[in-house]
């Protein structure tokens, strides 16, 4: 099942300024893998997961999603198979209701207002947030953002889901449900993050990113076991294996 596939081969990527945020990175993920994608602060995780779908294209290297290589061509029909939850959700919210956000993807594809109307329901319900169809998004709490930001993305039922940072801003209750509904979603996706326990407990594979570049992929039980792999990127033991530890 090629459609599912994201490969990225010696990808380089340079910000105007002149800022290399990407260095040769070349990863596989096949049908169905659950990645987690962790690093500090500023080592190009964000910038990763923008080319996914063509946000940002590539200063070098090829990216192909779903057997199909990503170009300003291509690209419009890739943000089909790959949706991006942005780490800000106010990047993501524009329209003046909850429902008319999570409508607009479903609309831009061409469907009849009863099509838009089901995908709508079946992303809100999904989240537990459907009482808030009718709300401004700009009303909502930072956690509850988060959650409609998602359900955008849900609505237009990709075969790649790629998030930046899902967790934030949520309570533990908002947390352990996003938690379950990441593993109910049986597509491919890549998630990055600095909750390290999210991506232990959701996640089968670890690429970890420094400056740029790739320098750990393997499975989650051995990157963040790995305290010493850990500490020469800026990241701490997950919290339940530091409690581990405690006892």
């Amino acid at each position: 099942m090629t459609h599912h596939i994201i490969d990225f081969k010696d990808i380089f990527f340079q910000y105007p300024d002149g800022t290399e945020a990407l260095k040769g990175v070349s990863f596989r993920i096949i049908h169905g893998e659950s990645v987690g994608l962790v690093g500090a602060n500023g080592a190009g995780k964000s910038t990763l997961l923008l080319q996914m779908n063509g946000y940002m294209l590539p200063s070098s290297g090829v990216i192909n999603i779903g057997g199909v290589e990503l170009t300003k061509k291509t690209r419009q029909d890739i943000r089909k198979k790959v949706g991006v939850v942005f780490q800000n959700p106010d990047d993501q919210l524009f329209m003046p209701t909850v429902f008319d956000d999570v409508a607009f993807g479903p609309l831009n594809l061409g469907m009849s207002n009863e099509r838009v109307t089901d995908r709508v329901n079946s992303a809100l319900q999904t989240i537990g947030c459907l009482d808030l169809a009718t709300k401004p998004p700009h009303h909502l709490s930072a956690g509850k953002k988060r959650a409609v930001s998602i359900a955008t993305v849900l609505a237009m039922e990709p075969d790649i889901l790629a998030m930046d940072e899902p967790s934030s801003n949520l309570d533990p209750k908002s947390r352990r449900d996003l938690i379950g509904l990441l593993k109910e979603f049986k597509h491919t996706k890549i998630i990055a993050s600095h909750d390290l326990d999210l991506i232990l407990e959701v996640c089968e594979r670890c690429l970890v990113i420094k400056n740029g570049m790739i320098v750990a992929d393997g499975r989650v039980s051995g990157i963040l076991t790995n305290q010493l792999l850990l500490e020469e990127n800026h990241l701490e033991l997950p919290l339940s294996l530091q409690k581990n530890r405690i006892h």
